[in-house]
């Protein structure tokens, strides 16, 4: 009597630790399959994201190859013609001049936002230059005082890596010189032991959980180029208290 209900045992234990091992094994499938699709899905936002980046790319290349070539050629011929005018009309070379030289910054201005959306040029630049080419057209065209401080650095940025390090720190600082009121605008990056671009302005400051939660179309488009290359954001801002804008490259990155 004693051996059966010993059996009996057995057989109920062995029975019970087979259906743990069998909802186990099932449980560990179902999270394989969970991480599966997540890594899918991530992969399928990160080739998206890619592309995104990639139609905004091309489209700003050809608003700038627009402008270099058929705005710029209009402003040359409008200039052309302005001096065939000055030759016949000495009697108003003062007002004529103040006109050419209106023309001739209208020029340079468009120049140079021809040559900020240019990516074979930033590509060209290293990220350092291309940054300083950009800060000299803000202080050439807004009236906000722009300070960058960095440390000299043979670090390598891969084409993708540089031009999407630079749209963030242009959309960084079109976000503030729009919207923050700021008079300064403080610029610190780093290199060592990783990459770190910090941005900082004493302008008004706004809500940031608002901001991410209303899903700010500028926010939503930085954070999603810093995915792209594996770099992170780091935002912070107060009521009348200015911004600090930091992008940080991810320790585990590979370049």
């Amino acid at each position: 009597m004693l051996t059966n209900i010993a059996f009996g045992i057995i057989i109920s234990l062995l029975f019970i630790s087979l259906i743990i091992i069998f909802c186990a094994v099932i449980i560990k499938l179902y999270i394989k399959k969970i991480k599966e699709h997540k890594n899918k899905e991530i992969e399928f936002q990160k080739t998206l994201n890619q592309s995104i980046i990639e139609t905004q790319e091309q489209v700003l290349e050809n608003i700038s190859q627009d402008l270099h070539d058929d705005i710029g050629q209009q402003i040359t011929f409008i200039n052309f013609e302005l001096e065939k005018i000055k030759l016949d009309n000495h009697d108003q070379q003062d007002d004529l001049n103040i006109l050419s030289g209106a023309i001739f910054n209208m020029s340079q201005s468009i120049r140079d936002m021809s040559h900020a959306m240019n990516n074979h040029l930033i590509i060209q630049n290293d990220l350092i230059k291309a940054i300083q080419n950009e800060i000299e057209r803000i202080k050439k065209y807004k009236n906000i005082n722009v300070d960058f401080e960095y440390f000299e650095s043979e670090k390598h940025f891969s084409e993708t890596e540089k031009i999407i390090i630079f749209r963030i720190f242009q959309e960084s600082i079109s976000n503030c010189i729009k919207h923050s009121k700021a008079s300064k605008i403080e610029i610190a990056i780093d290199f060592y032991p990783i990459f770190n671009m910090k941005i900082s302005d004493n302008g008004i400051g706004f809500n940031v959980e608002n901001a991410i939660k209303k899903q700010s179309l500028g926010l939503t488009n930085l954070y999603k180029r810093a995915e792209i290359i594996g770099y992170s954001i780091d935002l912070k801002s107060q009521k009348n208290n200015g911004t600090t804008f930091i992008l940080t490259e991810n320790r585990n990155h590979n370049g």
